[in-house]
């Protein structure tokens, strides 16, 4: 796949930053200045290491392997480890406009089967220092018992007569799994998951929401253990309803998500960001992802086979 050159500005505020196509190969030995991406600095990511290498790669010189290993002090509660890449703040997307993501990502072995958190990539609003709560990613990559799924958070929204509690049934016609959390003012929806998936897995998704509407594209997402997966992903929040989301994995059609997407809280930031790489609460074993042909811009055609991109 061709992808166009970047056109990075490296002085514009986020809200030029819509404009920019960003790529990185991860074929050299550090990050590229044209992708815009850096490992951050703090103590959860402390756990995590970066690797620039090339054993393990889809396609160029080189890929990035990003690991985790134990780290978080049995004495330090709600600790996390990390190792995740972030866009660099110059090139944030306002929160209320649309983007694509492209990225790569092979699981390393061995894969994790526990009942545990993990995620493989996030997508988060900013949070000012105004702001009051502990905001989860409104839309995320995640893994659970060896199973990959997709969720999205929102703002609490009340079901209706014909929402509900599910029991961990299948939801009705344009209703969608979610988790009610209304003590935090969010709830999580599940949008798709891997085949290997039960509807067990899902017990924590035990209500029904019509405040968004998942449209079933035919495909399940990919198992961890299937080699490369490459993901190509619409991000276009909206807590007032007007969100929409799109996922692509190896060019085949997973979802739509449309409704209710993100929120929308008092003291909340202007921008969107992206950050990827194993995320987890504290564990016992190291776990390793790797990482190919990130790719990010306004336009489909430049992250996904332009045959396959949605018709607008």
């Amino acid at each position: 796949m061709a992808f166009l050159a970047a056109a990075l500005s490296t002085t514009g505020a986020a809200a030029d930053s819509t404009s920019d196509v960003l790529i990185d190969g991860f074929d050299g030995k550090d990050f590229s200045a044209a992708g815009g991406l850096y490992y951050r600095q703090n103590f959860e990511q402390q756990a995590g290491k970066v690797e620039f290498q090339s054993e393990v790669k889809l396609t160029g010189a080189g890929a990035l392997k990003l690991s985790v290993r134990p780290f978080c002090p049995k004495v330090r509660k709600n600790c996390s480890e990390r190792a995740e890449v972030w866009e660099k703040t110059q090139h944030r997307v306002p929160y209320d406009q649309g983007v694509w993501y492209g990225f790569a990502v092979k699981f390393a072995d061995p894969i994790p089967k526990g009942d545990h958190r993990y995620l493989i990539a996030q997508w988060k609003r900013e949070i000012g220092p105004e702001a009051v709560g502990d905001f989860s990613p409104f839309l995320a990559l995640r893994l659970n018992q060896g199973k990959l799924f997709a969720t999205i958070e929102t703002n609490y929204v009340a079901p209706s007569k014909a929402a509900g509690l599910s029991t961990v049934k299948a939801c009705g016609d344009k209703q969608t799994p979610v988790w009610f959390r209304p003590e935090t003012n969010q709830m999580r929806a599940l949008i798709a998951t891997d085949d290997k998936w039960t509807p067990q897995d899902g017990k924590q998704f035990n209500s029904c929401t019509d405040a968004l509407v998942v449209t079933d594209r035919g495909n399940k997402l990919p198992t961890p253990d299937s080699g490369w997966i490459d993901f190509a992903i619409y991000t276009k929040p909206g807590p007032d309803g007007s969100g929409h989301v799109e996922i692509f994995a190896n060019k085949k059609w997973i979802v739509t998500v449309k409704g209710h997407i993100g929120h929308g809280d008092k003291g909340l930031g202007d921008n969107q960001y992206f950050k990827f790489g194993p995320y987890r609460a504290a564990d016992k074993t190291e776990w390793a992802l790797y990482f190919d042909n990130f790719r990010r811009s306004p336009r489909c055609s430049d992250v996904l086979d332009a045959s396959v991109c949605p018709t607008p």
